[in-house]
């Protein structure tokens, strides 16, 4: 089982069921992949949510996210401020750090300054070659 932090720009892909990369909700409902979150990137995922379909999308998905047993809730004790462009995605990755996590799933190229930095080491995967992992 692969243990995950997902960034919105990756969960918002994955949410339509005929999305390309839906797998990735499936794999979590499967029990395939464990997913990391904090309350930050839960207010995230809701603000993001709620202007792309509805509130009442977000609220139901977010709360049906929060029931599921892979996904667990990391409390972050330490900020590395890793990023400095793009600052909002620090709690990404401070919460890919707090949980040991194995993969850092985004399309975002932004967080491309990590790949330069040797500790701590962050895994970025890109939304669909994490999927294919998965084959």
């Amino acid at each position: 089982m692969s243990k995950v932090v997902v960034d919105t720009n990756a969960l918002v892909s994955s949410l339509a069921s005929k999305s390309v990369f839906h797998k990735l909700i499936q794999l979590i409902l499967d029990e395939e992949v464990t997913m990391f979150v904090t309350d930050e990137m839960m207010y995230e995922y809701e603000e993001v949510l709620h202007q792309k379909y509805s509130i009442s999308v977000a609220q139901n998905f977010l709360s049906a996210l929060k029931e599921l047993p892979t996904v667990a809730y990391v409390n972050i004790y330490f900020k590395w401020n890793l990023l400095s462009q793009g600052k909002d995605d620090n709690k990404f990755v401070d919460c890919y750090l707090a949980a040991n996590a194995e993969y850092l799933i985004t399309n975002d190229t932004g967080y491309n300054v990590l790949k330069k930095i040797d500790f701590p080491k962050v895994n970025l995967i890109k939304l669909e070659d994490f999927l294919e992992l998965y084959k």
